[in-house]
C-alpha cells in the first residue's frame, strides 16, 4: 500500500539536462546587457556569475521574474514592457525574450538530453499506478520534452504558457504544483514535488505537499533543506518507488509531531 498518489517534477536539472543551457544563455544575454549598460550609462561591468547571481535571483523563476529579480539585485530599474517585445528592446520582456532566443539557438544545435535515472524512476512510478505531473516555469517544456522523446510519460503539464493563461504566480509560490496536483484529481498532503531549485522547494513546501524531494545537482543540499527540502539526493539514482514511499512515511510522521507539539503549547 502506497503512502502516495503522485509524483510532480519540474523539468529542466531533474528531468532533462536543460539547467546548464538556461544558465549559459542568462550568462550571455545579462553580461552582454550589463556591457551595454557599461558603455552607454558608464556603469562599471560586474559580470553574471552562476553561483551568486543564477541560483539567487534566476533560477526556477518564471522567465520575465528572473530579469527583473536580478536587475533589482543590482539596482537597475527598466520598463517592464510587454511580452511581445523584441529581443533588442531594453525592457524586462526584451531582454527576456533576448535570453529565450538564445536558450533555443542552442537547443536547436545541441538537441535535448535528459537524465535517465529520472526516467527509468518516472517509468516505475507509472508501473505501479502512481500518477505522474511536470511542472515548470519554462515556456518552452512541451516542445523539450516532444524532442527529448519522453512527452507520454506525463499525464499533465503545467509550464509557463498555462501559467500566463490562467494566471499562476511562479515559483517560490505554489501555483504551478497545486494545479499539477489539482489536475490529476490528488491532493497535496498525497502527492510528492521533486525540484532542483531553492524557488521550487520552497513552492513545495508553501504548497503542503506530502514530500518535497531536492536534486542537488549544485552542491546545494544545505539551501535545499534549509527552504524546505525533507530529503535532498544528488542523482534520482538514489531513489525507488520503495524509498520515496518510506520518505512519505516518515515525512507524515514527522510533520503530525511536530503540529501536536504545538497544538500542545495552547492547551
Amino acid at each position: 500500500m502506497l503512502n502516495f498518489d503522485a509524483v510532480i517534477f519540474d523539468m529542466d536539472g531533474v528531468i532533462t539536462r536543460t539547467a546548464a543551457v538556461h544558465s549559459l544563455a542568462w550568462k550571455k544575454m545579462f553580461d552582454e546587457y550589463l556591457h551595454y549598460r557599461e558603455k552607454k550609462y558608464h556603469e562599471p561591468f560586474h559580470e553574471f556569475t552562476h553561483a551568486g547571481d543564477y541560483l539567487s535571483f534566476v533560477d526556477g523563476r518564471p522567465r520575465y521574474k528572473g530579469v527583473d529579480t536580478f536587475l533589482k539585485s543590482r539596482g537597475i530599474n527598466i520598463p517592464f514592457g510587454k511580452p511581445g517585445d523584441e529581443p533588442q528592446r531594453e525592457t524586462v520582456c526584451g531582454l527576456g525574450n533576448r535570453k529565450n532566443e538564445l536558450f533555443n539557438q542552442t537547443l536547436e544545435a545541441e538537441g535535448v538530453g535528459i537524465y535517465d535515472s529520472t526516467v527509468k524512476l518516472i517509468k516505475e512510478l507509472l508501473r505501479k499506478g502512481v500518477r505522474v505531473g511536470v511542472a515548470t516555469s519554462s515556456r518552452n517544456c512541451a516542445r523539450i520534452l516532444e524532442r527529448a522523446g519522453i512527452a507520454g510519460l506525463f499525464e499533465t503539464r503545467v509550464d509557463g504558457v498555462v501559467s500566463a493563461g490562467l494566471g499562476l504566480k511562479g515559483k517560490p509560490e505554489p501555483d504551478i504544483f497545486t494545479t499539477a496536483s489539482d489536475n490529476l484529481g490528488v491532493k497535496p498532503h498525497r502527492a510528492i514535488v521533486v525540484e532542483d531549485a531553492v524557488s521550487g522547494v520552497q513552492a513545495g513546501r508553501k504548497g503542503n505537499f506530502g514530500l518535497v524531494i531536492g536534486v542537488a545537482r549544485e552542491n546545494n543540499a544545505p539551501e535545499l533543506i534549509g527552504n524546505g527540502a525533507d530529503f535532498v539526493v544528488a542523482d534520482l539514482s538514489e531513489l525507488t518507488v520503495d524509498k520515496m514511499n518510506q520518505l512519505m512515511a516518515s515525512s507524515r510522521a514527522r510533520r503530525g509531531a511536530v503540529a501536536g507539539k504545538t497544538l500542545d503549547r495552547f492547551k
